[in-house]
């Protein structure tokens, strides 16, 4: 059948040598312990593709064993069976509850052992494919994405430097400006690239939500911060012709805001607006309501939208809708952090877009409860 190692742990010795039994006649390689403990001292040395187990046990039971297992991020896609003469249904639902992927019950009959092994191995083996696919397209997005990421704003640095280092003696002031400016605008992406991957760095390693509980407070004014950001970003949209328009009350209710957080939300949907506005009417209108139990700001554009089948996958990292149609700049990690720092709210984003018509992005704040 196969090269698969599976890990038996069975405390009665003659069930334990059928089931070795059975399965090494199958094709197996197996592996046999008494209990949860020496068992785990096995694992330490060996990795099992799947465990089989039973729940008496002394020292250590299967349900014991189950639960030190699942502590460890690199056994988590080891699948479990439990092997049991229990067979009350409380005892079927605990070990279905702990998230086991099989239970059976002694007596057996060794075709069903062999079934659920099988049947288990080809989940597992056929779960791990699926990931490393996933990951291998990752990796190429990540190889794409960044290549280009670095090599634009590099070419702009280097471009320029080589200019003004020909023949600095000749230059005018104004085109000692210019190469500057170019200098800057390079340096300006390759400073934003950097300043993402530590922020999401910040969000992975806890920190971020460490700095949301130090600095998170109760803000009465969400009504102004939203009109400073929309300011802020007025000469970016100045830069592409877009018209920024603002709707919002003078007053809405009270959220706990870590302000520059917010910020850093709201400024990368904006960014993407203006970025995007592409139709003939260039025109991004930012939003704010409250809304049953949340505080909603949107920020809506006329610009090229998103089709309906790319939407579930706008907020994972590294993925840009329609970059190989379209020239962008970007990682493509921008949505999955403004995500990511809305949830630190306790918010969530949500998106309605429609191809050629545009889309709205909604931030959805919970409103702090009066005492």
């Amino acid at each position: 059948m196969g090269k698969e190692l599976i890990l038996v742990v069975e405390d009665h010795e003659t069930l334990l040598k059928a089931v070795q039994d059975i399965l090494e006649g199958e094709g197996y390689t197996i592996l046999a312990a008494t209990d949860g403990l020496q068992a785990l001292q096995m694992m330490e040395e060996t990795r099992p593709d799947l465990i089989v187990a039973d729940i008496m046990m002394p020292r250590m039971d299967g349900l014991t064993l189950y639960k030190e297992i699942r502590t460890r991020p690199e056994w988590v896609p080891i699948p479990f069976i439990f092997l049991t003469a229990k067979a009350e249904r409380k005892d079927v639902l605990k070990g279905k509850e702990l998230g086991a992927e099989d239970y059976l019950t002694k007596p057996f009959d060794p075709q069903e052992l062999v079934v659920a092994v099988r049947a288990r191995l080809g989940r597992a083996r056929a779960i791990r494919e699926a990931t490393q696919v996933e990951f291998d397209q990752l990796k190429q997005q990540i190889v794409t994405v960044l290549g280009h990421e670095l090599r634009t704003p590099l070419t702009y640095v280097r471009g320029y430097t080589d200019l003004a280092l020909e023949d600095p003696a000749s230059l005018s002031n104004e085109s000692l400006e210019e190469l500057l400016h170019g200098v800057q605008q390079g340096a300006n992406r390759l400073n934003n690239l950097v300043e993402n991957f530590l922020l999401l760095i910040r969000l992975d390693t806890g920190q971020a939500a460490d700095e949301f509980q130090l600095v998170a407070r109760a803000h009465q004014d969400v009504a102004d911060i939203v009109t400073r950001t929309v300011r802020q970003s007025q000469h970016r949209a100045t830069e592409r012709d877009v018209t920024l328009e603002t709707k919002v009350p003078p007053s809405l209710p009270v959220v706990q805001l870590c302000e520059p957080f917010f910020v850093d939300i709201l400024s990368r949907l904006l960014d993407n607006g203006i970025k995007f506005s592409q139709n003939e009417e260039k025109l991004v209108t930012v939003s704010a309501q409250a809304a049953g139990k949340w505080v909603e700001v949107s920020v809506k554009d006329r610009g090229v939208g998103i089709p309906a089948d790319e939407i579930p996958h706008l907020f994972e990292r590294f993925r840009q809708i329609g970059r190989e149609k379209m020239e962008q700049q970007g990682t493509g990690v921008g949505l999955a952090i403004a995500q990511e720092l809305t949830h630190l709210h306790g918010g969530e984003i949500t998106v309605e877009s429609k191809p050629g018509e545009g889309s709205v992005f909604t931030i959805k704040l919970p409103i702090v409860e009066e005492t």
